[in-house]
C-alpha cells in the first residue's frame, strides 16, 4: 500500500523515491512487523487470558510440562497479523509472488487455528482430527503448488537447484506440484513439532527466514544473481520483505514466548510458518538449502518418524526416551532453557553453512 503510494507521489516529491528501494522496505517491514508485535501482544495475551484460551497439555507428555496448563496458546494469530500488516505495507501487491506466501500464510494458519480452537473448547489436546487436518492442510498446499506451476513465467521457476554444485539443475514440469506440496506442507509439519518448548521453534524460524531474504533478494537482482550463479527470477525479490516480516513479527513474538513463556503461538502459529518458509523456498528455488537451515526442524522430524516405525517393528523398542527429540533431552536432564539454546546455535551454524551456498559452488 505505501510502496504504490510512494511510487504515485515521487513524481511530485522526489524524495518520496527513498520508499521504493527495496532494502529500505525491508528493513521497514522487520520495524513494522516488531512494533505491531509489541503494541498489541500485551492486549492480545490479556484477552486470550480473559477468554481462557489455555494451553491443554498432553498427559502423555513430559511431567514438566504440566506446570504449563493454561498459558495462554493462539498467539500465533499475533504473529500472522504483523506479518500481514508489514507485507502488506511495505510489498510491491502487484507481485504474484506475495500474493503465493500470503495465502499459503493464511491458508495454513486457518487450519491450524480450528486446531486450536477444537483443542482449547472441547479440552482435547490432540485437536482436529488427524485426517481432516492433513485434508485441509493438503488442499492448500497442492492448490498453492498448483498455482504457482501455472503463472510460471520462466523454465527456470520450475527447476530444482542443487547448492554447492555448479549449472547442474533438474527440470521438474509437472512434478513440480507434487515436489512443491511435499515442501509445503513437510516444513509446515516440521516446524510444528518442533513447538514444544518455551522459544524453540521462533528463533530458528526469524534466522531461517531472515537467510531466505537474503535468497530472494539476490535472486531477484540480476546482476547479483548472475554474479553469484544462481537463478535469476524477475520479482521475487519483494519476498525479501515478506520475509523480514517474519523475522520482525517471530522476535516480536519471541519477547512474550522466551522461558518462561507468556503465551504460546499455538498450530495457528507453527503451521502457518513452516508453510511460509516452505513456499518461499519453492519461489526462490532452495528447496534443499531450506533443508540445510532448517536442519533443527528435520531433526524433530526425523526423531517422530523413526521412533514410530523402530516401536512398531521391535516390539515396543524405543530409539529416544520420547520423541521429538527436544523431549529426549528433557527426559535426560537437560533444563528446558539450555536446549532451546543450544538448538538456536545449531540452527545459526547450518543458516551460515547455508548462505555459504550462495557462493560456494
Amino acid at each position: 500500500m505505501l510502496y504504490a503510494l510512494a511510487e504515485y507521489l515521487k513524481q511530485y516529491v522526489s524524495g518520496f523515491n527513498v520508499l521504493t528501494y527495496l532494502t529500505l522496505r525491508s528493513v521497514l517491514g522487520i520495524l513494522t512487523a516488531l512494533a505491531f508485535s509489541f503494541a498489541f501482544g500485551p492486549w492480545m495475551i490479556e484477552r486470550l487470558y480473559r477468554f481462557k484460551f489455555g494451553q491443554p497439555v498432553r498427559e502423555d507428555g513430559p511431567a514438566t510440562h504440566l506446570k504449563k496448563t493454561g498459558t495462554p496458546t493462539m498467539g500465533g494469530v499475533l504473529i500472522l497479523s504483523a506479518i500481514s500488516v508489514a507485507t502488506l505495507l511495505w510489498a510491491d501487491l502487484g507481485s504474484r509472488f506475495v500474493w503465493f506466501a500470503l495465502l499459503v500464510t493464511v491458508a495454513f494458519g486457518a487450519v491450524g487455528f480450528a486446531d486450536d480452537y477444537i483443542k482449547i473448547k472441547q479440552k482435547n489436546p490432540k485437536g482436529l482430527p488427524a485426517r481432516k487436518k492433513y485434508f485441509w492442510l493438503s488442499l492448500a498446499g497442492f492448490g498453492v503448488s498448483t498455482l504457482i506451476f501455472m503463472m510460471a513465467k520462466e523454465p527456470v521457476e520450475t527447476t530444482v537447484i542443487l547448492p554447492f554444485v555448479k549449472d547442474i539443475a533438474i527440470s521438474l514440469g509437472i512434478f513440480f506440484i507434487p515436489w512443491s506440496y511435499l515442501v509445503i506442507v513437510g516444513s509446515s509439519n516440521a516446524v510444528n513439532l518442533t513447538d514444544g518448548l518455551d522459544g524453540l521453534a521462533i528463533m530458528p524460524t526469524v534466522m531461517v527466514a531472515s537467510a531466505l531474504g537474503v535468497f530472494a533478494y539476490a535472486s531477484g537482482h540480476v546482476k547479483i544473481a548472475a554474479y553469484l550463479g544462481i537463478p535469476y527470477i524477475a520479482g521475487v525479490g519483494e519476498l525479501a520483505i515478506f520475509c523480514t516480516a517474519i523475522a520482525g513479527a517471530g522476535l516480536g513474538f519471541l519477547w512474550f514466548n522466551a522461558y518462561p513463556a507468556q503465551v504460546f503461538m499455538g498450530d495457528v502459529g507453527a503451521l502457518a510458518l513452516g508453510a511460509a518458509l516452505g513456499v518461499v523456498a519453492v519461489i526462490v528455488r532452495q528447496e534443499i538449502v531450506l533443508a540445510i537451515m532448517g536442519g533443527v526442524f528435520v531433526a524433530e522430524t526425523l526423531s517422530v518418524a523413526l521412533q514410530v516405525l523402530y516401536f512398531k517393528y521391535s516390539g515396543g523398542k524405543r530409539i529416544f526416551r520420547m520423541a521429538p527429540l527436544h523431549h529426549h533431552y528433557e527426559l535426560k536432564g537437560w533444563p528446558e532453557p539450555k536446549i532451546i539454546v543450544r538448538f538456536w546455535i545449531v540452527t545459526l551454524i547450518l543458516v551460515l553453512i547455508g548462505l555459504a551456498s550462495l557462493k560456494v559452488r
